[in-house]
């Protein structure tokens, strides 16, 4: 927890894990794109965090596999955090506090008072805070488990809505985590003078994966705005107005994508995707969000 709130695991000490992951904006940031530790936004917005100990892809584009090596793509991404192995060894080792905690967690690699602090031990210390960042319990989930009266009428109507056949958002976005994980191509429009992303094409060097990107979680998505890789959307109702614009309709014309055959026509009625949208809301759970700490060990 200390590290993922500390700036001095940035190379000017400026960004930490929580600006661009605040506790208080679902793990993101408000943010259609992200701004590093030279001011200017980078690529892509931030993902929420929550549930993600069950995520078996990470970022965007699904390129890292663990926890572990997904934290390592932020901390040295010349354009987020800046930082490089050794600093980052240098900058720990050389904090009392630091070195004194990690004694603490790992007794028996600090018997001997010159003992380091590794980057194992810092990347395995900021997994085990993420693996805490559990949301299951939301209205929705105390419904589930049987509890009418968790949900309102047209909240009620709304989950109608979401797992039908018509609007089909369950079959990407699966409970309990509401996503299945996988990689879809659905056209999302990129900010306005923006170039085209890639997506998922780049790492698993894929041409039919061109514009394919992770489906993310819908767990506590109301607190994440804008939404899409790009932050294009500044509104749950205009995330959900997209889907029911038409098959490929804001593909730009020079691209043909292989558009993953879940997305259609459903031809929502404006009340229908309002009730989408209550039920959405549902999906709120901060139960185990996590206190900043008053005091970091650098100070």
């Amino acid at each position: 927890r200390y590290l993922f709130f500390d700036p001095v695991l940035s190379a000017d000490g400026t960004v930490s894990c929580a600006s661009c992951h605040n506790p208080d904006l679902g793990f993101a940031d408000a943010r259609g794109r992200s701004v590093g530790i030279d001011g200017e936004p980078v690529k892509r917005s931030a993902p929420s965090l929550w549930n993600m100990a069950f995520q078996k892809r990470l970022f965007w584009d699904a390129r890292a596999a663990s926890l572990e090596e997904q934290m390592q793509g932020p901390l040295y991404d010349p354009h987020e955090m800046g930082s490089n192995p050794a600093l980052l060894l240098q900058t720990l080792n050389g904090i009392p506090e630091y070195r004194a905690l990690f004694a603490q967690a790992w007794p028996a690699n600090f018997q001997d008072a010159d003992a380091q602090i590794s980057l194992d031990q810092i990347y395995t210390a900021i997994t085990a805070f993420q693996v805490s960042l559990i949301s299951l319990n939301s209205r929705y989930d105390q419904y589930a488990h049987g509890y009418a009266d968790a949900l309102t009428e047209q909240e009620k109507e709304g989950l109608n809505v979401f797992r039908s056949f018509v609007a089909r958002c369950a079959e990407c976005h699966t409970p309990p985590l509401f996503t299945n994980q996988q990689i879809a191509v659905i056209g999302t429009p990129d900010l306005e003078g923006m170039p085209f992303d890639p997506g998922a094409q780049i790492p698993m060097n894929e041409p039919s994966q061109r514009g394919g990107f992770k489906v993310p979680s819908l767990r506590n998505i109301a607190l994440t705005a804008p939404y899409m890789h790009s932050g294009r959307f500044a509104s749950l109702r205009e995330a959900a107005a997209f889907y029911t614009g038409g098959r490929g309709h804001a593909v730009p014309d020079n691209e043909d994508l292989k558009i993953h055959w879940h997305i259609w026509e459903p031809n929502l009625s404006d009340a229908e995707l309002d009730r989408l949208v209550d039920f959405l809301q549902t999906l709120t759970d901060e139960r185990f969000k996590p206190t900043e700490p008053a005091v970091l060990p650098s100070g």
